[in-house]
C-alpha cells in the first residue's frame, strides 16, 4: 500500500521563524529553517537511539566503539590511534574510555605484532556478540524511524544530505571562504 505524503503541518522551527518575522521583520532568517530542522531532527533521533543502546546497557560512544571495531573485520582489532582518528576523540578521552569498555569485558588490549611498544585494540568474543545483538536492533530502530518517509522522499533526502554534508566537510560557508582566501 502506498504511503501518505506527509505534511508538515507547521512545527517548533515554524513557531521560531515566525517569531523572528516578527521581532525582526527586515532579518531574512530563512536559512534557520534547514539548519534549525536538522538540528531538532537529530536531537530527537539521538534520543531514540539513545534509549534503543540502553536496552543492550550501552550508551552511544559505547555502541558507536564497539561498533567501529566490529565493522573493521576480522580479527576486529585497531590501533589506538586508528580507533579515536575513526571516532574524532582526543587521546585522553579514548584512554578513559578504552579502560572502561575493557572493564565491562567487552574490549581487550593485545600486543601489536609489528611493533613490541603498542598495543591493539580487540572485541571480546562477549563484545562481538553485545555488538552484533546491538547493531541488528539499531538497524531496525533507523528502519522504523524513517518508515513514514515515502521512498521517493528517503531516496532525495539522502541525496541532498550528502550534498551538504560534502560541503561543509570541505568547509564551504567558512569566514575564510567568504573573505576569497
Amino acid at each position: 500500500m502506498p504511503k501518505k505524503p506527509l505534511s508538515p503541518a507547521g512545527d517548533a522551527v515554524d513557531a521560531i521563524l515566525a517569531q523572528w518575522a516578527r521581532e525582526r521583520p527586515d532579518l531574512d532568517a530563512s536559512p534557520m529553517a534547514p539548519i534549525g530542522r536538522i538540528k531538532r531532527c537529530a536531537a530527537l533521533i539521538e534520543q531514540s537511539l539513545d534509549a534503543n543502546f540502553a536496552q543492550f546497557g550501552l550508551s552511544f560512544w559505547e555502541f558507536d566503539m564497539l561498533a567501529a571495531l566490529r565493522r573493521s573485520g576480522a580479527p576486529y582489532r585497531l590501533s589506538p590511534t586508528e580507533l579515536f582518528s575513526t571516532l574524532m576523540v582526543t587521546s585522553g578521552t579514548m584512554t578513559h574510555r578504552l579502560k572502561r569498555l575493557e572493564a565491562n569485558g567487552w574490549i581487550e588490549r593485545v600486543p601489536h605484532a609489528q611493533d613490541a611498544r603498542s598495543m591493539l585494540v580487540q572485541l571480546t568474543k562477549r563484545g562481538f556478540k553485545l555488538i552484533d545483538e546491538a547493531v541488528t536492533a539499531h538497524v531496525e530502530k533507523e528502519r522504523a524511524l524513517l518508515q513514514p518517509l515515502p521512498a521517493a522522499s528517503l531516496a532525495a533526502l539522502n541525496t541532498h544530505l550528502s550534498v551538504l554534508l560534502a560541503v561543509l566537510e570541505r568547509g564551504a560557508g567558512s569566514s575564510e571562504d567568504e573573505q576569497g582566501s
